[in-house]
């Protein structure tokens, strides 16, 4: 009996020196594993470290170079730009839409200078005239026009002029000189309209004149290059480009002229109106 107790006392004894080992090894083996998950995680966050620093590098030196060429850009200035654009389009082309914007300019220059000297004050000059039919007769009339510039003065001086041969005659005077005034009126507004056609066409014409040669390059390096087809129709439009703005600028002088010309041309008619009334009221 104390034999069979001592070896019941003994085989506990061992189970539970087990069942400790057992517990003592688990917070071992989670404090490895652990560790070993601390260890990988530091090492696969350094290169994603590594990698935004270089992406950071990346976009300050891509900054830095967009910057650079800015700068680049804004020294060269105005005129340096346009002059490189002229040599890529083609001297020859592009030197024919500068001659259309040349003479179109100095043209229409011309022609608003006429027609600002002359514009008159036809309220005044009409005060004027008829005080001086009250005060002098025709004579007088006639001295004022003289002394007045513009086609509305002179309209009243050639009606002035014919004012003895009667009314008849002095409408068929006004009428027939301010046909010839209108004429000068509208000079060489001709020449502005066929320069705001050419420059467009001469355009077009280097564009075509441009694609046949960008596709003769095509041929020559027997490859469909983006770099050289995108070159090649580059240069070609820019004479297009160039000659659509002479086009442009010369469309709004045109415009304005017209405009202007249309405002003296209703003074002359309103006035030659107002001409005939006062005459025919000085011979009453």
């Amino acid at each position: 009996m104390n034999k069979l107790f001592s070896i019941l006392a003994i085989f506990t004894m061992l189970n539970f020196g087990f069942v400790s080992n057992s517990f003592s090894q688990d917070p071992g083996t989670d404090t490895t594993v652990q560790t070993e998950n601390e260890v990988d995680t530091s090492i696969t966050e350094i290169p994603v470290e590594a990698e935004e620093a270089v992406e950071d590098d990346l976009e300050a030196a891509g900054a830095d170079a967009g910057e650079d060429k800015v700068k680049e850009e804004a020294e060269k200035g105005f005129h340096q730009t346009v002059k490189e654009k002229f040599i890529a389009g083609g001297p020859g082309f592009m030197s024919f839409v500068l001659i259309c914007l040349i003479l179109g300019l100095a043209i229409c220059i011309e022609r608003i200078l006429y027609l600002t000297m002359s514009t008159t004050n036809t309220k005044k000059l009409v005060n004027d005239v008829e005080s001086a039919l009250q005060s002098g007769g025709v004579e007088a009339a006639k001295e004022v026009c003289r002394n007045t510039k513009g086609p509305v003065a002179s309209i009243f001086y050639q009606g002035l002029d014919r004012s003895s041969e009667g009314i008849d005659m002095v409408e068929k005077s006004v009428v027939a000189y301010g046909s010839v005034q209108m004429g000068l009126l509208e000079k060489n507004l001709s020449w502005i309209s066929l320069f705001i056609a050419l420059a467009p066409m001469l355009g077009f014409f280097g564009t075509v004149i441009g694609m046949i040669g960008a596709f003769d390059a095509i041929a020559a390096a027997n490859n469909i290059s983006p770099g050289i087809v995108a070159t090649g129709i580059g240069v070609a439009l820019i004479t297009t480009v160039s000659g659509l703005l002479v086009a442009m600028v010369l469309q709004v002088f045109y415009n304005y002229i017209i405009a202007k010309v249309d405002s003296i041309v209703n003074d002359m008619e309103d006035a030659s109106i107002t001409l005939i009334d006062l005459l025919i009221k000085h011979q009453k």
